[in-house]
């Protein structure tokens, strides 16, 4: 399924979507090659959906105030290229051929840093929770776009990159949904 509109442009911008730019990015290293995408779940506040709260933590705009667990990650500097509401909405915050913050410790197929080399796309959602059509409609054609300009090699799970210390998308993320793995 291809999006009416959608255009990757050379920086890596996918134009037809909503783009919030976030600080927390910066250049890849020279010559790195785009070989990874990484799926990760998120709600802010924790389990509730529809809100500012990943907007803004990826902008540093989190009101540490708004809610208890705010507190908690009030110093975190993180991102993603790409954030897909329940609804399916696709938000931009990171153009690809830039490093969003969003993989942390990491290990792929014996290398280190896959921020360096990935493309993190974060799901509206939680561990517990299936995702939504939308969801899956929307990441499978964002997925075909990506790998059309770039070289993936694979799409995998935050959990897969960082066994231990991360578990999203978590076990409700249906895998047999993507057009291909």
């Amino acid at each position: 399924m291809r999006r009416e509109g959608w255009r990757l442009d050379a920086a890596g911008w996918l134009h037809g979507v909503t783009h919030i730019p976030s600080p927390n990015c910066d250049a890849r290293p020279e010559g790195e090659a785009i070989r990874l995408v990484v799926i990760h779940a998120i709600s802010l506040p924790p389990g509730e959906f529809g809100g500012p709260g990943v907007i803004e933590l990826f902008t540093n705009r989190l009101d540490p105030a708004a809610h208890p667990y705010y507190e908690t990650i009030k110093d975190l500097r993180v991102s993603a290229h790409f954030f897909i509401r329940r609804d399916g909405e696709p938000i931009q915050f990171v153009p690809c051929t830039a490093r969003a913050w969003h993989a942390g410790v990491s290990r792929w197929q014996g290398r280190e840093r896959c921020n360096d080399f990935s493309i993190g796309i974060e799901l509206e959602g939680t561990d517990d929770l299936p995702f939504t059509d939308a969801q899956y409609a929307v990441l499978n054609a964002l997925l075909a776009l990506l790998r059309e300009a770039y070289p993936i090699a694979a799409v995998v799970g935050h959990a897969d990159i960082a066994p231990g210390r991360k578990t999203d998308p978590g076990p409700c993320f249906d895998w047999a949904r993507l057009a291909s793995r």
